[in-house]
Parts: structure tokens; sequence; C-alpha cells
């Protein structure tokens, strides 16, 4: 019984690679914040909720107070998870700094808060 039920549960998982999932997350990472659209990856479904593992392509908005100073938005790839419920997206990603004359190059942990767009209609997908 035990085996039977594992496994049936087991059926209802789905992992599928995605290009593209829907996700607009915002967040904060290394004194700056940033804005990305979930890009990429492995997703695990279960019902309502998803997990997925991928690539983010981002802005990010920080403003550099070196000499000669960068750009206060500049396009970034971050790494990480998503998790997301019905339309609520919770993330975290990794961003890289690159090296530079005053500091190494190092990756950096963020934490964000979006929508999942496909989750805030509240239909299931039938299929016919």
């Amino acid at each position: 019984f035990l085996l039977s039920t594992i496994c049936s549960m087991a059926q209802t998982s789905k992992l599928t690679p995605v290009l593209y999932d829907g996700i607009i997350v915002a967040g904060y990472v290394n004194k700056g914040a940033y804005l990305n659209f979930g890009g990429p990856g492995l997703k695990l479904s279960k019902g309502s909720s998803h997990f997925m593992l991928g690539m983010f392509p981002s802005l990010r908005f920080k403003k550099d107070h070196a000499t000669p100073a960068n750009s206060f938005v500049t396009p970034a790839l971050g790494v990480g998870v998503t998790y997301a419920y019905k339309g609520l997206a919770l993330q975290v990603p990794l961003y890289y700094n690159n090296k530079t004359g005053s500091q190494n190059g190092q990756w950096h942990l963020g934490l964000g808060v979006g929508l999942r767009l496909n989750g805030l209609t509240g239909k299931k997908k039938t299929h016919q």
C-alpha cells in the first residue's frame, strides 16, 4: 500500500525544461536592486506549487561610487532557485560581480519577491 501511494504521488510531480515561465521578480542583492524575468531552467510542478532551478536575465540597479562610475542600470545574468505558489514567487538568486581594480570578483546572494503571471488566472490547463 505504501509503495503504491508513493508511486502515485511521484506521477503527479512533473519535471520539465522551460524557456520562460512568466515570472517577474524584484529583489535586493549586494547593496542594490534587481528586476528579473525567470528564464531558462528546470521546473518541478506539483499542484499549484512550482520549483525552478534556472537562469535569470536581469536588470541590476546600483549606484556606483567608483571613478569612473558605471551606469546605474546594468544587464546581468543570475542563477538560482525560485519557488512559486499560484501567483506569488519567492526567489534566491546568485549574481557574480567581475573583478575590478579595487575588488576581487565574487558571487553575491540575493532575495526577491514577485509574481508568476501564469498563476494569476487560477485556471488549470486541461489536456484533451
